[in-house]
């Protein structure tokens, strides 16, 4: 016998829905640089982007959160016709306003920015 929940009965939980739901998320283009933010495609519960430097950024919360016990999952890659797909998306630091991410080269380590950068919060 599973554990897994019934899904066909899970909107009957509404602790399940808030807790399955991201509590923000955001879209963003890690090459541009706009008065030290790079811009914005789509975003939730997001107020900026910070460039930091080649590869690094700070994703600001519009409403923090009551702790540090979240996931932040990220991705991205390219709009152009080579394949990004030796890259690392990495969570760096936390806190309950913000959180900083890095994006390497999954050989060498060197930063490097991303034109779509996506990042996905839960909690």
């Amino acid at each position: 016998m599973s554990n897994a929940r019934d899904l066909a009965n899970i909107a009957d939980d509404a602790s399940d829905i808030v807790q399955g739901t991201a509590k923000a998320w955001v879209n963003f283009d890690g090459t541009t640089n706009t008065g030290g933010n790079c811009d914005i495609t789509e975003s939730y519960n997001v107020s900026s982007v910070a460039d930091n430097g080649t590869g690094q950024y700070t994703v600001t919360f519009a409403n923090n959160f009551a702790d540090v016990n979240y996931s932040a999952v990220c991705s991205g890659g390219a709009t152009g016709t080579l394949p990004n797909f030796n890259r690392t998306f990495l969570v760096h630091t936390t806190s309950v306003s913000s959180f900083d991410m890095r994006v390497q080269q999954s050989d060498s380590g060197v930063l490097r920015d991303e034109e779509i950068i996506v990042a996905v919060v839960f909690r």
